[in-house]
């Protein structure tokens, strides 16, 4: 969309908490078809499991753990940053409350399928305004740019010991967990380019390449030719 159709920062906003609202629901579907839960949510279900929180609340109370570590790191939070402990962690908790867990495995199983895509769909449209990245997303580019390892091996890292604690803790792992590991990265490659927003002149000459294989440490939507998920992811 031009700025003649439209304003450019409306589309942004409507991308961003469209896609984080959408991020919660998937999260709440996939954990309804009972199949295995993505890394953060096990640890999210494993800790509201222990202390009788809602796994919104506890999603958004890790959240806010998660960003405290970005002090040390010196990363600093932008509008999609607070959206994303806030957002999805209510929509989480709405989906829960409004749909119910199908009985049969020949529901459950499309359920979940439906779960990944739209994971990878919401992931393209929160990410792609370029509001700041999610706390979990900040963490594994913060402990990336401090330590000096690829951001493959930081992230592996952090997502085993994140569903190793909550298989721990109680949390449920299983074919959707390898579904959604398998399936996240592609799919959600393919929507942010789906929904990148068009680049403006100005800014473009503005643009620092110092990091381009992450859309979401760079001022401009463009579409990326590899990019990370949260909580791809946070998320997120």
């Amino acid at each position: 969309m031009s700025a003649s159709g439209g304003s450019p920062l409306a589309r942004r906003l409507v991308q961003l908490y469209g896609g984080l609202v959408l991020y919660g629901v998937s999260a709440g579907l996939q954990l309804r078809a009972g199949l295995g839960l993505a890394p953060w949510d096990v640890l999210n279900q494993g800790v509201a499991g222990r202390t009788g929180l809602s796994i919104g609340t506890a999603s958004i109370l890790i959240g806010v753990l998660v960003l405290l570590l970005w002090v040390p790191l010196r990363q600093r939070p932008g509008l999609g940053t607070v959206s994303n402990v806030l957002v999805i962690g209510l929509a989480l908790d709405a989906t829960l409350t409004v749909v119910p867990a199908p009985g049969s495995l020949w529901v459950r199983i499309p359920l979940l399928v439906f779960a990944v895509v739209l994971c990878a769909v919401a992931t393209g449209l929160y990410i792609t305004p370029r509001f700041g990245p999610g706390p979990r997303d900040g963490l594994m580019t913060g402990l990336h740019r401090r330590t000096g390892r690829s951001v493959r091996l930081v992230r592996t890292c952090i997502e085993v010991v994140v569903l190793a604690t909550g298989f721990a803790l109680g949390g449920s792992v299983g074919a959707g967990t390898v579904l959604y590991a398998v399936g996240i990265g592609p799919l959600s490659q393919f929507f942010l380019r789906a929904f990148a927003l068009p680049e403006r002149p100005e800014q473009g000459r503005a643009q620092s390449p110092e990091s381009p294989g992450d859309p979401r440490d760079t001022a401009v939507p463009v579409a990326p030719s590899a990019v990370t998920a949260r909580e791809v992811p946070d998320l997120v």
